[in-house]
C-alpha cells in the first residue's frame, strides 16, 4: 500500500511538473509573440495627421497652403526650425513624407520614431536608423547630421 501511495505521489508530482512546465513555455511563447508583434507595429506612421496614400488635396487640407506647390510634391515651412516635403505619385497620392528639424528643435526622440536600440554612426559622425515595415508597405528613417547646425530628418516612404 505504501509503495502504491509513493508511486501515485511521484505520478502526481510528474504530472504537475509537466503541466507547470508546459504553462511556463506557453507564457514564454506568448510573451515572445507579443514582443515580435509589438516590433511589427510602426511607432511613427504619420506627420501632423498626414499618412502615406492620402491625396494631395487631403494633405493640403491637413497642412495648409504649401510654400512651394507642385503636381509631384509640396514643400511646407512651419517655422525657422521645421519644414516638410510631401512627394506624390502620378495618382496624386502621398508616397513620401520627409520632415527636417534644424538643430533638432521640435524633433521627436529617435526612440519614438524607430524604436529602442542605438542609432548607427557614419564615419563623419552623423547618425541614422531605418526600420522597414514590410507588412505595412513602408519604411521609416531617422537621420541626424553633424556640424554647427545639425539637422534631424525623419522620413516615411512607401516601399
Amino acid at each position: 500500500m505504501r509503495r502504491m501511495t509513493t508511486e501515485i505521489s511521484i505520478a502526481i508530482v510528474f504530472a504537475l511538473t509537466f503541466v507547470f512546465s508546459a504553462h511556463a513555455q506557453t507564457a514564454r511563447t506568448k510573451a515572445a509573440f507579443t514582443r515580435e508583434e509589438a516590433t511589427e507595429q510602426p511607432l511613427y506612421s504619420e506627420y501632423k495627421g498626414v499618412r502615406l496614400g492620402m491625396s494631395a488635396s487631403d494633405v493640403r487640407a491637413k497642412l495648409g497652403t504649401p510654400a512651394l506647390k507642385g503636381a509631384d510634391q509640396d514643400y511646407y515651412v512651419f517655422s525657422d526650425n521645421e519644414t516638410a516635403q510631401i512627394v506624390y505619385d502620378a495618382a496624386q497620392k502621398a508616397v513620401t513624407i520627409s520632415v527636417d528639424y534644424v538643430n533638432g528643435i521640435g524633433a521627436p526622440d529617435y526612440k519614438a520614431v524607430v524604436g529602442a536600440g542605438e542609432l548607427e554612426r557614419t564615419a563623419n559622425g552623423s547618425m541614422y536608423k531605418v526600420v522597414r515595415y514590410e507588412r505595412f508597405g513602408f519604411w521609416v528613417s531617422y537621420n541626424r547630421t553633424t556640424g554647427a547646425l545639425p539637422i534631424v530628418t525623419i522620413t516615411i516612404q512607401k516601399l
